[in-house]
């Protein structure tokens, strides 16, 4: 509520205790934010704002916090030095991070970070064990999906398991017992939130979507 701002404890407390008494963890958290922005002012009220939300998280139990690269174009300026401030910004969110023991996930969107190479880039130059991939499979667009899971599995923190998925930027029906096997086969043994996109009655397709993961994890 009144996001970006953040809301008073006693509204945040209020939520930790429903999700208590209803037995319900929370798996996570987001905030969104831009790393690719030029201007190094604006560039260091994103990571403000990252900051933020990562007491917010701490404060309401979310492991992790969901953080974006960016989708600013830069035409003029080259992907390494964009990549060289982004490495600075991330850094300085994963230490604060650490300091409240809230792990960082970089989620994969189909902006900045298109395809596992990026990732294991990204992640490999902060080497930190506060620092990990939502590893949204629904934006790994480029090449062959289940090789790009494959890649970025060990990196990952959390998920983003989605309906429709693309191949080669082709879209296609998620084969959810080849994505369920691909996370069987690694050493990932955290949480799999679920997410639907387009048209229809959420509640309808989140049901039929969590019916099928559920099946596959069997």
């Amino acid at each position: 509520k009144g996001y970006p701002e953040v809301p008073p404890d006693e509204y945040l407390f209020a939520i930790k205790r429903k999700a208590f008494r209803l037995g319900l963890e929370i798996s996570g958290t987001g905030v969104r934010n831009d790393f690719t922005i030029a201007d190094d002012a604006k560039r260091g009220l994103e990571v403000m704002r990252v900051k933020n939300w990562i007491e917010v998280a701490a404060k309401i139990g979310a492991p992790v916090i969901r953080i974006f690269t960016g989708k600013e174009k830069n035409d003029s300026i080259s992907r390494e030095q964009v990549t060289a401030w982004m490495l600075k910004d991330i850094q300085t969110c994963v230490g604060y991070g650490k300091e409240h023991g809230v792990v960082i996930g970089i989620q994969n969107h189909n902006d900045f970070i298109q395809t596992a190479s990026q990732v294991v880039n990204i992640i490999e130059a902060i080497n930190s064990e506060w620092l990990g991939l939502i590893l949204d499979i629904g934006s790994f667009r480029q090449l062959n999906l289940y090789e790009e899971i494959n890649r970025a599995i060990k990196y990952a923190v959390s998920w983003q398991i989605k309906e429709k998925v693309f191949i080669n930027c082709q879209e296609f029906v998620t084969d959810i017992n080849k994505v369920v096997d691909i996370i069987k086969a690694s050493s990932y043994r955290g949480y799999l939130p679920i997410e639907t996109l387009g048209e229809g009655d959420p509640k309808t397709k989140v049901t039929a979507l969590l019916a099928k993961l559920q099946q596959a994890l069997k």
